[in-house]
């Protein structure tokens, strides 16, 4: 492989050689497997990250596995769009959606793509109805990495008749659990600690990629990384900053990107610019890997104080890096922190602007809270244990695909 392409035996060093020779044996089992993983973008986002690396880390196996990505108009991806935030609840009319263009758009990429292969993985709503376009033989399983605790009920009458056409249905966590047909399973999404974003960094490279955005530290970082989301509650961040500000002397950098499937992303950041000032900085440039390294290495306080949250990789990827990280009390940010042990949950402004003054002025307690978050990272959250999961998916639809569709086999 690549010089920076890791296999599984790199991951000895955190999970044990025990867990890499079961993980080996398995794969063994699906040799000259075809894999396709399916989503909306090559870039943005904790999808297209996981893919990222799971992909590499599949083919490294000698499982063939491809990553396409669904082509779309900005009428699509504005859809799609509406549909993820109905999804995690969001009340709108339904009649809002486009379901024709989001329709015509996956009819135009059944056109385009050719799905031959051992097993295909559709992530997400936006290219959900491809599974209707082919005549399945062999399994496909849906998985979705948002938040359905609480889905647009129209909407998600909608959608159901396409989920039920696949095979299995990957949620995050049992509370995103609906009434559908399909068997639903759980994976919580992870991160590979051998990316540009995760690998260790000496203080000489932090410093040079700050100093080169002007990223001032003679104070303390309180930092938040996400996309430009209103459910990433930028403003409430802010206010909190403001609040804690008020009490401790420290410097606020909100740092997002552009996801090629968001098309609200820049009207969110354009917003934010007016409360900018000598200590609040707002950067579009999450593209930069070592800057988002350096941020979350080098913060005091953490932040992720979202009020829909599918996973938030980015939280893991703090946690992973020592820091002390405060999260919103909702979706998979929950199954990460520990309130009080590993970082701390909060469900307002004022619960965050308290959380910072109290983490800015015990460093202590930072360094306890950061050691334990890179352990349970370590434990619960890095690639190879959602890389088993998905090899114990496959292997197991193997008889039961083959006994359903083809029992004279």
């Amino acid at each position: 492989m690549g010089r920076n392409t890791h296999r599984i035996e790199d991951y000895e060093q955190f999970i044990g050689a025990e867990a890499v020779d079961r993980i080996l044996k398995k794969a063994r089992n699906l040799q000259d497997y075809h894999v396709s993983h399916v989503n909306a973008t090559y870039y943005g986002g904790g999808v297209a990250e996981i893919l990222s690396s799971l992909t590499l880390l599949m083919n490294s196996l000698g499982i063939k596995t491809e990553w396409r990505v669904i082509q779309g108009s900005s009428d699509f991806f504005g859809a799609t769009k509406k549909m993820h935030n109905a999804l995690q609840g969001q009340q709108m009319p339904f009649s809002d959606i486009r379901t024709d263009v989001y329709e015509d758009v996956i009819y135009e990429n059944a056109i385009r793509n050719h799905f031959d292969h051992d097993f295909v993985i559709v992530h997400d709503p936006q290219p959900l109805p491809l599974v209707t376009h082919y005549k399945k033989r062999s399994p496909w399983v849906w998985r979705c990495h948002i938040d359905l605790s609480h889905p647009h009920s129209e909407l998600w009458d909608y959608l159901t008749p396409f989920v039920e056409q696949y095979d299995a249905a990957i949620l995050s966590f049992k509370e995103y659990t609906q009434r559908i047909k399909t068997p639903q399973i759980y994976f919580m999404p992870a991160i590979n600690p051998f990316t540009y974003k995760n690998r260790f960094m000496t203080e000489e490279e932090m410093d040079e990629r700050l100093a080169f955005h002007g990223i001032p530290t003679d104070l303390p970082l309180v930092v938040q990384v996400a996309r430009f989301d209103p459910w990433k509650d930028p403003v409430g961040v802010i206010e909190a900053y403001k609040m804690a500000r008020q009490e401790v002397d420290c410097t606020l950098v909100l740092l997002g990107n552009f996801a090629a499937d968001d098309p609200e992303g820049v009207e969110v950041f354009e917003s934010l610019l007016e409360k900018r000032d000598d200590r609040i900085f707002i950067l579009p440039n999450g593209e930069d890997t070592a800057l988002v390294n350096s941020l979350q290495r080098r913060a005091a306080v953490v932040l992720q104080k979202s009020t829909r949250e599918g996973f938030g990789l980015t939280v893991t990827e703090a946690m992973w890096k020592e820091s002390a990280v405060i999260g919103g009390n909702v979706g998979g940010i929950r199954y990460q922190i520990d309130d009080g042990d590993n970082g701390y949950l909060v469900t307002s402004i004022e619960e965050a602007s308290r959380r910072i003054v109290q983490l800015v002025k015990d460093e202590p307690l930072r360094t306890e809270m950061g050691r334990k978050a890179r352990e349970t990272v370590r434990e619960k959250f890095l690639l190879s244990r959602l890389l088993e999961q998905y090899l114990d998916l496959i292997d197991s639809f193997e008889t039961i695909f083959r006994m359903r569709y083809f029992p004279g086999f």
